[in-house]
């Protein structure tokens, strides 16, 4: 049997919670999976907290708001504690569609890659994001080229698969704002496997962005300036 930890990392999603542990409850995987899910309450100011008891998914409620890089630490952590042998980040806001899970756990089992990434670029289905955002990735995939030598088109989803060696690497250390860059540095110079498999992406259901068009260019120089710096950090 393979446990797998689900982690949901949450900020104000009371609204699109309750219909994706619905989609997740109905997915049929192999009878090889066993799935439990964790919802990382990131010290919301909305009644998560309260919908996800509701849910009956298991609850990490966190004191103080960490950020999406310290809620899926968490996460991570909590995989690495109880001994899960895969862990999925998806978010909560329900742009990760659960019946796309199986292409995430199709590329690992073929590849047995380290972390697997799902992109909405490979065959361009679903929601796209704008014009802008996805220069602001383009950016990103020519800037991770440079720093690991691999082509990751979506080195932003926050869909990920992680197996037990990211588990444990990324419950050590895992960046902290707009991580989902940065770390692809950090995972690669620990010799850790990245692979990309097709997914379809969806509109938000709710909640609101953390990356919103007025920051757009502190976001990429921040991100920046942090794949820099992990690009010339001894490995983890």
């Amino acid at each position: 049997m393979t446990n797998i930890l689900i982690i949901i990392p949450c900020f104000n999603e009371q609204a699109s919670l309750p219909q994706l542990i619905a989609d997740l409850d109905k997915i049929k995987l192999s009878e090889k999976y066993n799935l439990t899910v964790s919802v990382v309450n990131d010290c919301s100011r909305d009644d998560t907290k309260g919908v996800s008891k509701k849910l009956k998914v298991n609850l990490i409620d966190l004191p103080i708001n960490l950020g999406i890089g310290g809620a899926v630490q968490s996460g991570l952590k909590y995989a690495l504690l109880h001994n899960f042998d895969l862990a999925v980040q998806m978010d909560g806001d329900g742009q990760h569609p659960p019946s796309e899970l199986r292409k995430l756990l199709d590329c690992y089992e073929k590849t047995n890659a380290n972390m697997v990434i799902g992109s909405r670029f490979i065959e361009k289905e679903g929601f796209q994001s704008s014009f802008l955002r996805r220069l602001g990735i383009s950016y990103f995939h020519l800037l991770n080229k440079f720093y690991t030598g691999m082509s990751i088109y979506d080195s932003t989803s926050g869909f990920r698969l992680f197996d037990r060696k990211a588990i444990k690497l990324g419950a050590n250390y895992y960046p902290d704002d707009y991580p989902e860059p940065e770390s692809l540095v950090v995972f690669s110079k620990a010799g850790l496997t990245i692979k990309e498999a097709p997914v379809v992406m969806a509109h938000r259901t709710g909640g609101q962005s953390s990356i919103r068009s007025f920051t757009s260019f502190y976001y990429c120089l921040k991100v920046t300036l942090a794949m820099f710096f992990s690009s010339i950090r001894k490995p983890q």
